[in-house]
């Protein structure tokens, strides 16, 4: 059970947060716009959980991620991109399919992408993997991976040995029904694996997309009915809702500047993990996730130049 006035207490290991999933580029239109009418996109670093990885190093916690990418010049930028922020690249593998692109209007509410996958979903579970797993406090991953078959069985025997060996799984149910295979039952098969994680993080959009239409307060029972043990609605201006099962408390915004959604999930999830193994209660581990939104809603693109956590904590009194 996740108290909000408590700590985690976690095993002595190195590496705080594992990231599983994806490494892209994010292709980023110059103007404001949903309709894709920009003529001019700018090249950026992204994958969720690969902006997770990034940020949580900047935060000051260790983490790194396993992802597959394209024998091109754009993996080539990636893993750079990884490797100039002390990053450990040796998870990150590499195929003779292109590296995966998103393609996605700059945008002050959510932002609407269209998908081009390709290396990504390549991923395999492997010896290494399986190390660096068992020396993780956290491991993450999105709908990404499990979108397709290949990687689908790479996140359940990720599942398995975190459950096995006392991890924390942070889940995030980013549903796209453009990502997933052909013939999916890709909603069904969100709903199965509720019950095997411990935190998932569903946007108002997400947890639309998977149950329809609802209020907030029903849409986080519904996770909880299914399994969840701590659920984090965020609801973008209007802050999030949160419950355990129990206890059900909500959150306003610390954002007073709004540039660029893209990432901003993500940039909460760092900063609510960083919070976390840092031993923060659980209540103050989730502000410090929207201080860390909130100074990522400045920027363009879905990496900030961050400060440290407890630069964060100061710049927003938590």
């Amino acid at each position: 059970m996740f108290y909000f006035n408590d700590t985690l207490n976690f095993k002595n290991k190195h590496i705080d947060v594992f990231t599983i999933g994806e490494l892209l580029i994010d292709m980023i239109s110059t103007d404001y716009g949903d309709n894709f009418s920009c003529r001019n996109y700018s090249k950026h670093f992204g994958g969720s959980p690969a902006n997770i990885t990034m940020n949580i190093k900047r935060l000051g916690g260790n983490s790194t991620i396993a992802a597959c990418v394209g024998k091109d010049g754009l993996g080539d930028f990636l893993i750079g991109h990884l490797k100039e922020n002390n990053i450990d690249t040796s998870y990150i593998s590499r195929v003779d399919s292109s590296t995966s692109m998103v393609l996605v209007t700059k945008s002050k509410t959510t932002p609407v992408p269209i998908f081009y996958r390709g290396a990504d979903y390549n991923l395999k579970y492997n010896s290494t993997i399986d190390l660096a797993l068992k020396d993780s406090k956290i491991v993450h991953f999105s709908c990404w991976p499990i979108s397709q078959k290949s990687s689908r069985n790479t996140i359940e025997k990720v599942i398995e040995v975190a459950r096995k060996n006392n991890i924390l799984i942070g889940f995030d149910p980013n549903y796209h029904d453009m990502i997933w295979e052909s013939g999916h039952a890709g909603i069904e098969y969100i709903k199965n694996i509720i019950s095997k994680v411990d935190i998932i993080k569903p946007s108002e959009v997400d947890a639309e997309r998977i149950f329809g239409t609802d209020t907030p307060k029903n849409q986080v029972q519904k996770f909880i009915d299914l399994g969840a043990k701590l659920v984090i609605m965020t609801l973008g201006k209007d802050g999030a809702i949160v419950t355990n099962g129990i206890e059900t408390i909500t959150f306003k915004t610390l954002a007073t500047e709004i540039v660029d959604t893209t990432g901003a999930g993500d940039a909460f999830w760092s900063g609510f993990y960083t919070g976390i193994v840092k031993g923060y209660t659980l209540k103050e581990a989730l502000n410090l996730g929207f201080g860390v939104s909130a100074f990522k809603l400045k920027c363009v693109g879905a990496i900030a130049n961050l400060p440290t956590i407890e630069d964060i904590k100061n710049i927003y009194n938590i």
